[in-house]
């Protein structure tokens, strides 16, 4: 038996295990974002408050991921794992009071500079909204008013980043339903205008704060000052966590990029920063709920094997990248040719009209192109951070982002708003070759011959399994008929072409498939 079947058999059970926490929480996060983003759709489409919505959002987002999530998944993670198996745990959550207290005096001071410098920020990133000066007036209130969530979702991933560092992840991984039902709830009531949004997202974070305190606490945690704020591995944490604001925050500063020139009305059309906010979130369903859940599940291992054993670290790569492959490859071929029916089925009706419904499905298509390279570079990071060198993956996410700009700038005049998604995808798949090269220097060979022949062999698969899906909607003419009978209509291809999906692995020997059924066996043994 190989080293990688026997790297599968013993350390799969416990990362497939919390990666499968991790996917049902993002899945029930997703099915409620995406109900979220559909009462957004219908109340708004892509007009005026759902674009003031979007941007309004997105920059507590990027710095959520800066200095919460990118900080957990980057140096709390990898740190805290490291010092739980080196030192007492007394001395373990003295350095959690260290790390919270610095971290609440950053965001802090983030906090009240954003408010105050709100009016300029909207007009750097969206700066097309300054043609309108109603769109520009309610896109600042709402951003002052949202502002105030990156303290909470950053304290929020300050606790996950101590859970899932300790193992624990169901909690953490289910917080965010609370965000989508708080948004949802505070919508419904208020409909038209932005005060149901606005309170959606604030209520909506101190529940995601509200429901992990007391898991912590059950762990151990107990708030107090720390005797001294010289701490070697808060240093440690510091380090890793400031090349980081450039690292894996890749997706946040090329939606940024992509706000910038999707507001740009007079090039792209009506509505550009909605139909890209919209299909990007389709797009963010197959990487939440594998892709991000195995990346963040895989992070401690990682971490752990980079410390004890680099030949199991390498074997975890390979394994992790082949999985990602096997399943987000069909997930893109599947939207790729089912861009338009999924859109109409999702968000289609009320202010969501046609035009609404054929440019975000447009932006969706070329979103796709990029979707593999997305899910596989979260493990390509992931690997890096493990190995605690957050530069390199910072100095490529600089690159991409410069690139992005440049295939912006091209695309946006021939292709209109799916020039901008376009460019994205590109980008994406150029960070992946980079990353892939580098870290191949980095920890030498992680088995990138079978990498390879396993991902021809699922873009085999997953191109005939596209094809499959195209032939049954052309037949049952998706687009017609309610929404139920679209939902309907929509499934039954989709089931059609998980289906066929399995029968093409089998076809052209695709391992990963193999060892699925074989997990599945175990499991049930």
């Amino acid at each position: 038996m190989s080293t990688d079947k026997s790297y599968s058999s013993q350390a799969d059970q416990s990362v497939a295990r919390s990666a499968g926490v991790i996917s049902l929480g993002i899945l029930c996060s997703r099915l409620l974002g995406f109900l979220r983003d559909i009462v957004i759709a219908r109340l708004f489409g892509v007009y005026m408050y759902a674009e003031a919505f979007v941007v309004a959002f997105r920059i507590p987002n990027l710095l959520r991921d800066f200095v919460g999530e990118g900080a957990s998944n980057a140096a709390f993670v990898p740190v805290f794992s490291e010092y739980k198996l080196q030192h007492t745990k007394e001395e373990f959550w003295e350095l959690a009071n260290v790390v919270l207290n610095l971290l609440l005096v950053i965001l802090m001071v983030i906090t009240v500079l954003g408010i105050i410098s709100a009016p300029l920020i909207v007009r750097v990133i969206a700066p097309g909204f300054t043609a309108s000066a109603e769109k520009l007036a309610i896109t600042i209130r709402l951003t002052r008013i949202i502002f105030p969530y990156i303290l909470l979702i950053s304290l929020v991933a300050y606790c996950t980043g101590i859970l899932n560092s300790l193992r624990h992840f169901a909690v953490p991984a289910f917080s965010p339903c609370l965000l989508n039902i708080s948004i949802i709830i505070f919508t419904l009531i208020f409909r038209q205008g932005t005060k149901g949004l606005a309170l959606g997202v604030l209520i909506g974070g101190l529940l995601q704060l509200a429901v992990q305190i007391p898991v912590l606490y059950k762990k151990g945690f107990r708030l107090k000052l720390p005797r001294s704020y010289r701490q070697p591995a808060a240093k440690a944490i510091g380090r890793l966590m400031l090349p980081r604001l450039f690292s894996s925050c890749i997706y946040q500063l090329n939606n940024l990029v992509d706000s910038i020139f999707g507001s740009l009305a007079w090039i792209v059309g009506e509505g550009g920063v909605a139909i890209l906010y919209f299909s990007y979130r389709v797009i963010l369903f197959p990487l939440g709920i594998f892709s991000n859940a195995l990346s963040q599940a895989m992070l401690p291992t990682l971490s752990t094997h980079a410390l004890l054993d680099r030949d199991k670290l390498r074997q975890a790569l390979s394994w992790s990248l082949r999985a990602t492959f096997f399943v987000i490859l069909p997930a893109s071929a599947a939207l790729i040719v089912l861009a338009d029916p999924i859109v109409s089925a999702l968000f289609g009706g009320g202010k969501f009209d046609l035009y609404s419904v054929h440019f975000t499905a447009r932006a969706l298509l070329f979103y796709s192109i990029g979707l593999s390279a997305y899910g596989a570079n979260r493990m390509l990071q992931s690997c890096f951070f493990a190995l605690k060198d957050t530069r390199t993956p910072a100095k490529v996410a600089f690159l991409a982002l410069i690139l992005n700009v440049i295939f912006n700038s091209i695309l946006i005049f021939p292709l209109k708003v799916s020039g901008v998604a376009l460019a994205t995808s590109i980008s994406g798949i150029i960070t992946f070759l980079i990353l892939f090269s580098l870290l191949k220097k980095k920890i030498g060979d992680f088995q990138e011959k079978k990498i390879l022949i396993s991902f021809l062999r699922i873009l085999a698969a997953s191109i005939c399994m596209g094809a499959v899906c195209y032939f049954f909607s052309q037949r049952n003419m998706i687009l017609a008929g309610s929404r139920l009978i679209k939902f309907y209509k929509l499934g039954a291809v989709m089931l059609a072409g998980l289906v066929s999906y399995a029968g093409f692995c089998f076809i052209f020997r695709v391992g990963e498939l193999r060892e699925l059924l074989s997990w599945l066996a175990r499991r049930h043994k």
